[in-house]
């Protein structure tokens, strides 16, 4: 009997090793790759896979991000889904390998002389009986419906973990640039405060030159209400700075508070422009790559559904024991074994498994367009970017010039009030266009970092691996902080 399993064995484990898979293997599907972006930049440098943030040389910053990565609720949300999706893949596996079990019993029992058929007087109806068991099974995987089912589980733990980079990046690229909104606004707030400042004090001369009759009316209202309007503004930016807070807390996973500050907008580093071809993108994109897993997966399933056309083969065996003396239990006369080889072939579904396959095809043919999809959106991300930081430079180098051309319209303006050769119209049209000259500049300053933040998002790259890192605790701060 022990050479009859071995050779049903042996059989067994040569069909499995010759038999082949059913449904397609997966190859990556050819896509349209732009030989070079339409926007040059002929200083950018190959940093997509440092700490690009760092370069803005602020270590408050740095540290925000560092503790964004490790308290954010999403990339915690993202961790647990790659646990739950190794397990599944390790339940995939574990169904291709033999299961194996035991069980014993002990137990003492009663028979009623009464019962069908009857036992006769001379025999025991008090007795005990124990038993012991081993079974095993292991299903054939002889079509290759579980290696398939084993792969696309594999490719699903993989696009979670390229789920959570992404989610990382974007959570990199949203602490950076509401800091950099921030101090953003908190510099607004201080030219808002110093200008309400200045027009407070003209206020306060020309209501003692009205009193003096030195000025009419209508002149002491123009600054009174210049002034109004400087003041106004003052709540709105607050309004706006407290929001900001708050949105940082989120990222960071904390309640609402105070959020730290260091250097100035004025005193941040620009970060680099990053250069690459936009084949690169292929590999640096999470999106695109969990894009690609799951289209994998999806292809694999195709296989998993074409292989229950075929039949499914099980070898089973046991082995145990049972006697009503406990010692006798693992003796020869005790002993008790079977082995089968159970096989299902379907015959007819009701076009239930045909269904299935349809299902399976169509998804992967959503999954492919998706994934396609997400390649041409990362293209334009990265044209947009290049665009938008390459413009918005040079609006706000035109906008630099207009700030200090209005600064010295303002001091000629009102030099030319205090000797008498023009009317404080003028003054309040040259201080009021400083004011909105300077804030738009602010603006435009922070929208250059946010264009540069929108780069690095797009461009993806190394950092985010080190960044995800910094998030699990393993290695040294990816924030330098």
């Amino acid at each position: 009997m022990r050479k009859l399993v071995q050779r049903l064995a042996s059989a067994v484990l040569s069909l499995v090793l010759v038999g082949c898979a059913v449904g397609p293997d997966y190859r990556r599907p050819a896509v349209e790759i732009p030989p070079s972006w339409s926007i040059e930049e002929k200083d950018a440098r190959d940093l997509a896979d440092t700490a690009w943030w760092e370069q803005l040389n602020d270590p408050v910053l740095n540290d925000l991000v560092a503790a964004a990565l490790r308290g954010n609720k999403d990339v915690k949300i993202a961790a647990a889904r790659i646990e739950e999706f190794s397990g599944r893949l390790s339940v995939s596996r574990g169904a291709m390998l033999p299961q194996v079990g035991a069980g014993a019993s002990a137990g003492r029992e009663g028979l009623s002389r009464m019962g069908l058929p009857p036992i006769p007087s001379t025999s025991p109806t008090v007795g005990n009986l124990y038993q012991s068991s081993a079974a095993a099974s292991w299903e054939i995987d002889l079509f290759g419906m579980l290696r398939r089912a084993t792969e696309a589980a594999r490719s699903d733990l993989l696009a979670t973990e390229e789920g959570k980079r992404a989610t990382i990046l974007s959570l990199v690229g949203s602490v950076v640039g509401e800091y950099v909104n921030l101090r953003d606004l908190d510099q607004q707030l201080e030219i808002t405060r110093r200008t309400v400042q200045s027009r407070e004090d003209s206020y306060r001369i020309f209501r003692l030159r009205f009193h003096g009759g030195l000025i009419s009316e209508l002149e002491l209202n123009q600054a009174k209400s210049e002034y109004e309007q400087a003041l106004a503004t003052v709540p709105a930016l607050e309004r706006a700075i407290a929001q900001r807070e708050h949105s940082m807390n989120a990222l960071l996973g904390r309640n609402p508070g105070p959020i730290p500050r260091g250097a100035a907008i004025d005193q941040l580093g620009q970060p680099a422009v990053p250069a690459g071809l936009p084949s690169d993108l292929l590999e640096r994109r999470p999106d695109i790559r969990r894009a690609e897993q799951e289209l994998i997966a999806a292809n694999a399933r195709i296989g998993v559904a074409r292989a229950q056309y075929f039949p499914s083969i099980s070898l089973t065996g046991a082995f145990g024991g049972t006697s009503t003396d406990l010692s006798a239990l693992f003796g020869g006369p005790a002993r008790t074994w079977s082995y089968f080889v159970p096989v299902s072939v379907p015959i007819f579904t009701g076009g239930i498994i045909a269904g299935q396959v349809k299902v399976a095809e169509a998804q992967k043919e959503q999954l492919l367009l998706r994934y396609q999809k997400a390649i041409q959106d990362a293209f334009r991300d990265m044209e947009d970017a290049l665009s938008d930081q390459l413009r918005t430079r040079e609006q706000l180098d035109a906008q630099g010039r207009r700030v200090e051309t209005l600064r010295n319209y303002a001091r000629v303006a009102r030099l030319r009030f205090d000797n008498g050769y023009t009317s404080y119209i003028e003054v309040l049209d040259a201080e009021r266009s400083l004011f909105d000259a300077e804030l738009a500049y602010l603006q435009t300053r922070g929208a250059l970092y946010q264009a540069l933040v929108n780069l690095y998002k797009a461009m993806g790259g190394g950092w985010v691996v080190n960044a995800e890192k910094t998030s699990t605790g393993v290695g040294e701060s990816a924030g330098g902080g």
